[in-house]
């Protein structure tokens, strides 16, 4: 079998990787459709050898269409998944509109795949936020053996996480600075080149912000609700590529050389460790790979149970389009039949 696939925001930097991915990959696509807004009415995106044109998304009629993969940002999101749906589309969302939706699944192939099946309670399935994916990909394995406690995360997260506007105030800061000029800010809360920011999405009362909660509450949905969960999400002058260091405490015994036992045999993970200059991954390495790197595995002797890591993975694909691409798959070999 194959199947009609729309793509929902296909000029942004997630949706580029979708059809990029869905053409890697060789999905069983009848027909892919890239789908935008009326300004980009028109303009051609790559699928693989082949150019597409972008359709309007606000007059597209969805009739006919099996699965859309949506990377268009909560608003539209909110506005148009519903009319997919109601059309009989299963939607894979990449943004946050829908994932703590109780009645939505929130799907880490590698981690939950069992419940896919529940996009037939409103034809929806949600992609994670790009940090918890990478972070619950490397954790899943780990918890199955000795059951986490408590997770304490620092992110380092690319400047594609915020999308394609973030990108260019990066190179034109850095260039900028090189020539004398001065470092103006547009999209980001500050300066981004040669600096860090402490600060991703908008802050909440208890000080917090989105994406930290946002990694608390999607780990607690997809592992496991009595897994204790503290980030601080940290914004990095690079392109494409977050890092994670994160602290793990265990309910059982676990020590460094079973932990890597474990995850060089678990799925979507590449264990890069050594303990010498170089051996370990980097951004600037993971970038279009589909794997998730650990690296700096070790215990944490401040707890009775404790390790360590450094995980990394290209935020633009297993991050959001791998992973919803990965549903897909999914979707279609456990519930709607393999392609032939």
């Amino acid at each position: 079998m194959s199947y009609k696939i729309a793509v929902v925001g296909a000029t942004g930097a997630v949706g580029q990787e979708m059809l990029n991915i869905l053409s890697e990959r060789d999905f069983p696509a009848s027909e892919v459709v890239a789908l935008a807004s009326r300004r980009s009415l028109g303009r051609e995106v790559s699928y693989g050898d082949n150019t597409l044109k972008c359709k309007e998304l606000d007059s597209f009629d969805f009739t006919g269409t099996d699965i859309a993969l949506f990377a268009a940002g909560v608003d539209v999101a909110r506005e148009f998944v519903p009319k997919a749906t109601k059309a009989g589309v299963i939607v894979i969302d990449n943004s946050s509109a829908f994932r703590m939706e109780p009645d939505v699944p929130l799907i880490v192939p590698e981690v939950n795949a069992d419940e896919i099946g529940g996009y037939t309670k409103r034809n929806i399935i949600a992609n994670p936020n790009c940090s918890t994916a990478q972070m619950l990909v490397a954790l899943k394995p780990l918890h199955d053996h000795a059951k986490i406690k408590r997770v304490v995360v620092s992110t380092y997260q690319s400047v594609s996480g915020a999308g394609k506007d973030a990108m260019d105030e990066l190179f034109n800061q850095t260039r900028g600075i090189f020539v004398g000029d001065e470092a103006e800010k547009h999209h980001l809360t500050k300066q981004i080149a040669f600096n860090v920011i402490p600060h991703i999405d908008s802050f909440m009362r208890d000080g917090d912000t989105r994406e930290e909660w946002k990694m608390k509450v999607e780990t607690q949905k997809i592992l496991d609700p009595k897994i204790e969960v503290t980030a601080t999400c940290v914004r990095v002058p690079v392109f494409v590529g977050h890092a994670e260091s994160i602290n793990v405490e265990f309910e059982n015994p676990i020590t460094d050389d079973e932990a890597r036992e474990i995850l060089r045999e678990a799925p979507g993970i590449l264990l890069v460790d050594k303990r010498e200059d170089g051996g370990y991954v980097t951004p600037v390495e993971c970038v279009g790979d589909y794997a998730t790197y650990i690296s700096r595995l070790r215990t944490d002797p401040t707890v009775e149970h404790g390790l360590n890591m450094w995980v990394v993975s290209d935020n633009l694909r297993k991050g959001a389009a791998l992973n919803a691409v990965q549903i897909a798959e999914s979707l279609v070999n456990r519930y709607l039949g393999k392609a032939a």
